[in-house]
Formats: C-alpha cells, structure tokens, sequence
C-alpha cells in the first residue's frame, strides 16, 4: 500500500489540476473539513453531472431571463417568477427526489384575479395530501417554495409570502369558517354573522372544486302612524338565493334554487349578514315614520337586495329590495307596493309586497273609512292586497333541503312540509280592526292589539309585521337579520 504526504499540490503547467483517475474511477477526500473553492471563486458541477447528499434545500437559482406566461415544467433548483395577467395557467412539478426544491412567485400580483395551479408529477403528493391533488395560488403577491421530502409527504410547502396550505392538498375542497356542520359526504358553514370563509385547498374536478350557497339578505322594517284607520304595509323578506349544484332532489330543493354552484379557489372569503331593518318609532302623537331597509347578504359573487322598509307617507308607496314592502295608507289614486327582485336576478330572490286600500277622504263629521295596508312581498309570493275589510297577508318564504345542513344542525329558519326549514317570509300588513299573519319563513305578523308591531325572525330574512294605528306613539316592527350558508362535498 503506496502512501504520499504532501501539503499543496499545484498543476506542472496551465491553471487546471485534475484530481482522480477518470471515467470509472473514485476519489475520496477524508477530512473533518473540506473547503472547495476561493473567496471570490466559484464551485460547479460539470454538465451532466449528478449530486447526492447535499439534498439542496436552500435557495434556487430564480430564472429572471424567463418570466413564465403558460403552462411549464419546473427544473429542480429553480425559482420562477410567474405572470398570469393573461389567464391562468399550470406550474408543474418535477419527478420527485429527496431534497429536491422549487420556488415560484407571482411576478406583478395578478395571482388573485388568476391563479396558479401547481401540480406534482403523476401520483406524487403535496403536504401529505391526495396522490396528484393540486394547489391553487390565488393571493396576490404569493410566493412559495416546495421541498421534496419523501413518498409519504411529498412536496412540503417550506417557505414563502403567504402560505396557506399547511394543510394537505386535496381533490376536494378543504375549508374553515363559520359553524361547521357535517352530513354525510358534505359540510356545511353556517354563519349568522360576518366572518370569512377560508378556503386553503379548491380542490378538483375528480373530488369537489365547487360549493353550493344559501345567501338570505335582512329583511325590512314597518312603519309606525299615529292617525286611526290608516293601514300600514309590512316589510319585504330579504333577497334569498340559492344553488344546487350537489342535485339535492326534488322537492326537497327550492324551484328558486339555480342549478349550479361556484368555483372557489383557495383564498378568503369575506361573508356579510345583513341585519334587519328597524322599525319606525313616534317620538310624538301626528306623525309617522318609515321603516327602514334591510341589509344586503353577500358571499363571493353572490349577493341577496335587504327587504324594502315600509312607508306610511300620503303616498302609501311601499319600499322596494330583494321582496318589497306592501303599500300603506293611499288616497283613491296611490297604494303603490313595494317592487321585489330589486335589483333583478335570475332566478328571482323575490316578489313584491301588495297594494294598500285606496279610499278617498270623506268630508267632516263623516267617518273616514279605513285604508288597509298591503303585506310585505317574500322569496316565493307575492304579499296580500290590503282590502275592505282587512289587510294583506306576508308573502311565503322559500325553503332549504334538510340535507343542506343535516339533521344534527341548529334549527334556523321556520318548519315547513317534509321537514324543510322556510326562509323570507313577507311582514303581514294591518289596517282599522284587521290584521294579517306574516309569510311562512320568518315574516313578522301585523299587530292586532299593538300598538308596535311584530318583528321578523332572527336568522330567517323575515320581513316585519305593520303596527297598528294608534292615538299614542308606537313603532313599527325590525325585519329579521340574514344567513350565509356554504356547503361542499369533502369526501367520498
């Protein structure tokens, strides 16, 4: 066995010392420390030439040459900077290797108005997920880095501006928020207040990549009058619209119900409850007071029109909203309704309200004869035309699949047939000795005894019942506040 000692060795002639014997051959450097290369120098593999052990999990080397535009296979050791101003488009992943990296980031914050998909290679996974499931960049300025670890992993999401995929990748959609309530192969998110719905994975077509919504506005409030025999109208049911994307049966599902649900690519999703309109109060005797509008609902691109408030004006005009109100107290030419479906989607989220009584004054000593008012338009109906002798009854409301939310669900909205719950509802309308009960789903009854009148129900939309005429103040009665329901397939 030949052994050489030496401290330096520097090449015969030229700049380049070659170490080793060639193809076939092994050199092994055994030392507790090893330096290659100078300050100032540089280190590089030869073309072709593989590493192992070093497993590179620290930084890429960013392709800046080449800012990406289309779909593209990404190279191990590589940062992208990508630009979806022109569409969305596909980051591929390459064959993972233990300690393999790739970074991607989005070149000029277009990534929340079209997103990223990143893919791995065939069945390989992302943070332990789904074989193949993918993940959606759709926040702007994102950047994110993978690191291969192993097959059970896969590529684990390490670093970046914004991650939000601590959780697995999917093919289905993966989401928190609100009050969760599971059924089956389904969840549901309830909320009956503001919130957002965060969505980290939006899964695929093989698994879930949509939802379905339930989105019910405020409903609108009554007026109050302090004149006898003047009717006053009831408030309009809150805007209520509804998907079915999942085929839920029928008659199980809302004819309101459109057909399909809504793509939801992983991000936040701010929801807005709206509240119910509040009543009118008479601060003194001879006057009257308007009720007031409900609040929109929205979720994504959905939003549901708050219920028109009542008026009590000499006109009797009747607010409009996504059901409007009924008409109030009119003279022989004006009860004007409250006009639903305002402003107009399809399907529908809601009926006008009914007209109020026209009845002309009669001259003194004589009696003035009573002016009924109209009841609040709901999601399926039209509210009642108020008449001699009574007022208009509220509008129905529409009604959610029990499979919506499952049986083990808190009870919102009214009970109706074959255990459906009914939602927006129309306020019933009062006048003279008469009154009327409001709309199935949370519609407030006109008062009888009074003076104030009835408020919607919390949660269902519903609009409020009329006050009665009184010759002392009162007030009219507050719509019911709005729901945000989600639900999506999670699993198989």
């Amino acid at each position: 066995m030949s052994k050489i000692e030496v401290n330096t060795v520097e090449p015969q002639c030229g700049t380049t010392l070659t170490v080793g014997g060639g193809a076939g051959q092994t050199a092994v450097v055994n030392a507790t420390t090893v330096t290659l290369g100078r300050c100032g120098g540089t280190v590089a593999l030869a073309t072709g030439a593989t590493q192992t052990g070093f497993g590179k999990t620290g930084a890429v080397d960013w392709q800046t040459s080449s800012i990406k535009t289309a779909t593209f296979t990404a190279v191990n050791g590589e940062g992208y900077f990508c630009n979806t101003v022109g569409g969305s488009f596909e980051m591929d992943l390459p064959a993972g290797s233990a300690g393999a990296i790739v970074s991607v980031q989005d070149y000029n914050n277009t990534f929340d108005d079209n997103a990223l998909t990143v893919d791995p290679n065939g069945s390989e996974k992302i943070n332990g997920g789904v074989g193949g499931g993918t993940v959606s960049l759709s926040v702007e300025g994102q950047g994110i880095t993978f690191v291969y670890i192993d097959a059970t992993v896969g590529w684990r999401t390490v670093a970046g501006t914004d991650d939000p995929f601590a959780q697995a990748a999917s093919n289905y959609v993966v989401a928190t928020g609100g009050t969760i309530v599971t059924c089956g192969d389904y969840k549901t998110h309830i909320f009956t207040g503001p919130g957002t719905f965060c969505v980290a994975s939006g899964g695929t077509p093989s698994g879930s990549n949509t939802v379905d919504y339930f989105v019910v506005a405020g409903g609108g409030g009554s007026g109050a009058y302090t004149g006898c025999n003047q009717g006053i109208g009831g408030g309009g049911a809150g805007g209520f619209r509804l998907s079915n994307g999942y085929s839920t049966p029928a008659p199980l599902t809302s004819p309101l119900a459109a057909p399909a649900g809504l793509a939801v690519p992983a991000q936040g999703y701010p929801i807005t409850v709206g509240a119910g309109g509040a009543g009118g109060s008479l601060p003194s005797p001879d006057s009257s007071v308007a009720g007031v509008a409900g609040d929109n609902s929205i979720f994504s691109t959905i939003t549901s029109a708050g219920g028109g408030g009542a008026d009590v004006t000499t006109t009797g005009a009747g607010g409009s909203g996504g059901s409007g109100s009924g008409g109030g107290r009119g003279n022989a030419t004006t009860q004007t309704r409250g006009i639903g479906n305002t402003p107009p989607v399809s399907p529908s989220q809601g009926f006008d309200g009914g007209d109020g009584t026209p009845m002309p004054e009669q001259p003194s000593p004589a009696p003035a004869p009573a002016r009924n008012g109209g009841g609040g338009g709901g999601a399926s109906a039209r509210g009642g035309d108020g008449g001699s002798p009574g007022s208009g009854a509220g509008g129905a409301g529409s009604y959610l699949a029990p499979g919506f939310v499952g049986p083990t669900a808190p009870d919102y909205g009214t009970p109706g047939p074959v255990s459906a719950r009914y939602f927006a509802g129309g306020g019933g309308g009062t006048g003279g000795s008469s009154a009327q009960p409001g709309g199935t789903g949370g519609g407030g009854a006109g008062a009888k005894t009074g003076p104030d009148g009835t408020s919607g129900t919390a949660n269902t939309g519903g609009g409020a019942g009329g006050s009665i005429c009184t010759s002392h103040p009162g007030s009219g009665g507050s719509g019911g506040s709005g729901i945000v329901m989600i639900r999506y397939k999670f699993q198989n």
